[in-house]
């Protein structure tokens, strides 16, 4: 087996670390490896002769040629940032990636670098993902986009989109499985002490960080649930609460939503359980009962299907350490 041929594309203000963490981890991959087996040839390509990355770093680039499989690193998408006008400023890097997946190759992009993919039109009519926090953007911007915010790492016809930051790792760590085989893969990921059994961004999800969805109406009856995650979910008795009839508290809630009531409450219960699983001691069972299900089975099979992992599993995952006074032990078993 030949040298599978890997190039990055680096353009203006891209994130360095995206530009270098699949390159790094590949040659991490080609150690343990050894001679025997094929290996990868990276380079960092560009339609310009000179990029500077994020944080002012200077990227040496080589021109572009053909690869393989080329990776579409992300940028930082701030709030209030002029999507059209940054990716009209990347105009010769969209047209490589629009030329590249023309003749067949591979094309890959890491969390925001999907915006470059959807710009040179490569999801439309295909499945994707991205950061979780911008799915709905995505979804807004290519709406032939099959988007797919609970994936890190979504392939479909030769097109492949991940979710973010770390989710490069998830990807280079399958494209390392499928070249050089399971067991390179796996002793790879324990090298670098990366995760190879993710499935899932639902986990890294943090609500406070997506807007709000609906209008006036919808919010106070979001609150007032919020308020009552311990109580019995009775419809009747949350119309009564806002005096209008079951059907229209159900109608106005989803026109605004997309939900029902009963759908937000669920996830407002999982919510509140992820935060008192990260910060405190109580029992699954204690936590069960705080967000209104007597029975812990119940509750854990919720959990999980919300979250992806078991409750025990998440706090394990997840649980906020506490950090000592200089010289004591930074994190307690």
């Amino acid at each position: 087996m030949s040298a599978l041929r890997v190039g990055v594309l680096a353009y203006p203000d891209c994130f360095a670390s995206e530009v270098f963490g699949v390159p790094d981890l590949l040659t991490m991959a080609t150690h343990v490896a050894g001679p025997d087996r094929a290996g990868y040839e990276v380079t960092i390509v560009s339609p310009r002769s000179r990029v500077t990355a994020s944080g002012g770093t200077a990227l040496a680039v080589s021109p572009l040629r053909e690869v393989d499989v080329l990776v579409v690193p992300g940028f930082d998408f701030v709030p209030g940032l002029d999507v059209d006008a940054k990716l009209g400023a990347l105009a010769p890097e969209i047209a490589a990636i629009r030329s590249h997946a023309a003749s067949g190759h591979v094309v890959v992009s890491i969390c925001v670098g999907a915006f470059l993919l959807a710009e040179a039109g490569l999801l439309d009519r295909r499945r994707a993902t991205t950061a979780w926090f911008l799915a709905d953007e995505l979804a807004r911007r290519c709406p032939e986009a099959d988007v797919r915010p609970e994936h890190l790492v979504v392939t479909d016809s030769g097109v492949t989109t991940t979710a973010a930051f770390s989710a490069m790792y998830d990807f280079a760590l399958e494209l390392i499985r499928r070249h050089s085989g399971a067991d390179v893969s796996r002793t790879t990921a324990r090298v670098a002490l990366l995760d190879d059994a993710r499935s899932s961004q639902t986990p890294y999800v943090d609500a406070r960080l997506l807007p709000r969805p609906g209008n006036e109406f919808s919010r106070r009856v979001m609150r007032h649930l919020d308020q009552n995650l311990s109580a019995r979910y009775d419809l009747a008795a949350l119309a009564d609460t806002f005096r209008v009839s079951t059907r229209t508290l159900l109608r106005r809630f989803a026109e605004s939503t997309g939900q029902s009531p009963l759908q937000y409450l669920r996830t407002a219960r999982v919510r509140r359980a992820r935060h008192l699983l990260e910060t405190t001691d109580r029992t699954v069972a204690s936590i069960s009962t705080a967000v209104g299900y007597k029975d812990p089975g119940t509750f854990a099979a919720l959990f999980t299907k919300h979250t992806g992992r078991r409750p025990r599993d998440y706090r394990v995952t997840f649980r906020v350490r506490q950090v000592g006074r200089p010289g004591e032990e930074l994190v307690r078993g």
